[in-house]
C-alpha cells in the first residue's frame, strides 16, 4: 500500500512541477520567444483550460480499461506531452503542448484519488488521499523553487526535461507496484455517454460549485505573494524564493494535517472549519501584511489552512454522490480546482489594478470563502438526509 501510494504521489509531485513552475519562469519564456509577460501568461492559461477539458474526456474514452492502465496510460501521455515542451520551437507551440500536457492532468488525480482512498485501511481513506495529494505539496515546497532555478539559470527548456524524468520514474513506480483495484463504472459500457448520468443529480452541481469557488481564495492570495511580499510586507526580492517555500512547506503540513482530521471527524465538519479559518487568515494578512515578521507566520499558516481544505473537501465528493461512474465524480474535484484557479487569481487582480492595494485581494479571497460557505451550507441543509457524512 505505501509504495502504491508514493507511486501516485511521485505522479502529483511531476504535475505539480508543471502546473505552478511555469509562474516563476514567465519572465525567462517571455524573453526566449520576445513576447511580453501577459502574453506568456497563456501559457499558464492554456494548461488549466486542458485540464477542465481533458478530466472527464479522458476519464469517459479510457473507461473500459482497468484503473493500473488508466494511470499508466494518463501518465504515458502527461510524459509525451511535456516532452513537446522540451523541443517547442515557437510560442505558439509551446502554448498547445501546454494545453494537451494538462488534458490528463485532472484525470489522472480523479483516478488515483479513487484508488487511494480504495488502497486504505478502513478510516484512513482521507489520508491516502492527502498521501496523493502530498506530491502536489512537494512540488511546491521544492520542485517549483528547483525548477524555477533551472529555467532562470539555465534555460527553461532543461526544467520541462525534469519534468519529463519524474514522468518516467513514475510510470516504473506505477508498473511495479500499483495493484489492480476494482471501481464502479457503468454497465452500459458500449455508451461512452451513459456516464454523463452524473449530472442529473443536484448533489453534483453542488459540489462543482463549491471546488470551483473555494479554494480560489488559495489563488487570489498567492498569485500576487510576491508583489505584496515585497511592497508591503518589506521583504527583499531575493528573499522570495524563501517564502515561496515557506509558503509550500505550509500547503505540505496542511495537507497531512487535513487528511488526519477528515478521517478522525466528519469531511462536512472539517469543509466548514476550514473555511471560517481562511476568512481568519486572509483578514489577518490585509490588517497586518505590513508588519514583517507577522508576515512571514501568516503565510506559513495560510498555506497549511487553505491546504487543510484539500483531503476533507475530495472525501466529501467522493462519497457523497453515490454513483457507478465514481471516476467521472473524482475527475470533477481537480478540473473544478483549476477553475478555482483562474477565477482567484483573476478576481483577486482586478481591486489591484484599480488601485485598491496589494492587500485588496485577500478582501477577494474572503469574499469567495464566503461564497463557499453559502453554497455548502445550503448542499449539506439540502441533502441532510441524503449525504453520507465521513
Amino acid at each position: 500500500m505505501n509504495k502504491s501510494l508514493f507511486a501516485l504521489a511521485l505522479g502529483g509531485l511531476a504535475i505539480g512541477v508543471t502546473e505552478f513552475t511555469i509562474m516563476g519562469m514567465l519572465p525567462d519564456v517571455a524573453k526566449y520567444f520576445d513576447v511580453s509577460i501577459p502574453k506568456a501568461g497563456y501559457l499558464i492559461t492554456s494548461y488549466a483550460l486542458g485540464v477542465v477539458i481533458g478530466a472527464p474526456l479522458l476519464i469517459v474514452g479510457m473507461r473500459k480499461y482497468s484503473s493500473t492502465k488508466m494511470l499508466l496510460g494518463l501518465m504515458l501521455l502527461f510524459t509525451i506531452f511535456n516532452a513537446l515542451s522540451v523541443i517547442a520551437p515557437s510560442f505558439e507551440f509551446l502554448m498547445l503542448s501546454r494545453f494537451i500536457s494538462g488534458l490528463p492532468h485532472g484525470a489522472f488525480f480523479g483516478v488515483g484519488s479513487v484508488v487511494a482512498s480504495k488502497l486504505a485501511r478502513k478510516g484512513k481513506e482521507a489520508q491516502a488521499v492527502a498521501t496523493m495529494y502530498s506530491g502536489l505539496t512537494v512540488a511546491n515546497l521544492l520542485g517549483v523553487p528547483l525548477g524555477t532555478y533551472i529555467g532562470h539559470h539555465f534555460s527553461w527548456r532543461y526544467t520541462f526535461l525534469l519534468i519529463v524524468i519524474i514522468g518516467i520514474l513514475t510510470l516504473v513506480s506505477l508498473k511495479l507496484w500499483m495493484p489492480e483495484v476494482k471501481i464502479k463504472k457503468q454497465e452500459n459500457q458500449n455508451n461512452p455517454w451513459s456516464d454523463f448520468v452524473i449530472f442529473k443529480d443536484s448533489k453534483v452541481w453542488f459540489m462543482i460549485l463549491i471546488f470551483s469557488v473555494a479554494p480560489g481564495a488559495l489563488f487570489a492570495w498567492i498569485s500576487y505573494i510576491a508583489p505584496l511580499m515585497t511592497q508591503v510586507s518589506g521583504v527583499q526580492e531575493q528573499n522570495m524564493p524563501y517564502i515561496m517555500v515557506l509558503a509550500g512547506l505550509g500547503m505540505f503540513v496542511g495537507n497531512l494535517i487535513g487528511g488526519k482530521l477528515t478521517d478522525r471527524f466528519s469531511a462536512s465538519k472539517i469543509v466548514m472549519i476550514v473555511l471560517f479559518l481562511q476568512i481568519l487568515t486572509m483578514g489577518t494578512i490585509y490588517f497586518t501584511a505590513q508588519i514583517t515578521w507577522l508576515s512571514l507566520v501568516m503565510t506559513f499558516i495560510t498555506g497549511v489552512v487553505s491546504f487543510a481544505l484539500i483531503p476533507s473537501l475530495t472525501l466529501l465528493l467522493l462519497k457523497s454522490v453515490k454513483s457507478n461512474s465514481e471516476l467521472l465524480v473524482a475527475s470533477l474535484g481537480p478540473a473544478c480546482f483549476n477553475i478555482a484557479n483562474a477565477l482567484g487569481a483573476y478576481l483577486g487582480g482586478v481591486p489591484i489594478e484599480k488601485g485598491y492595494g496589494y492587500t485588496s485581494a485577500e478582501i477577494v479571497a474572503i469574499g469567495m470563502v464566503i461564497l463557499g460557505i453559502i453554497i455548502f451550507s445550503i448542499y449539506m441543509k439540502t441533502n441532510k438526509n441524503k449525504v453520507q457524512l465521513i
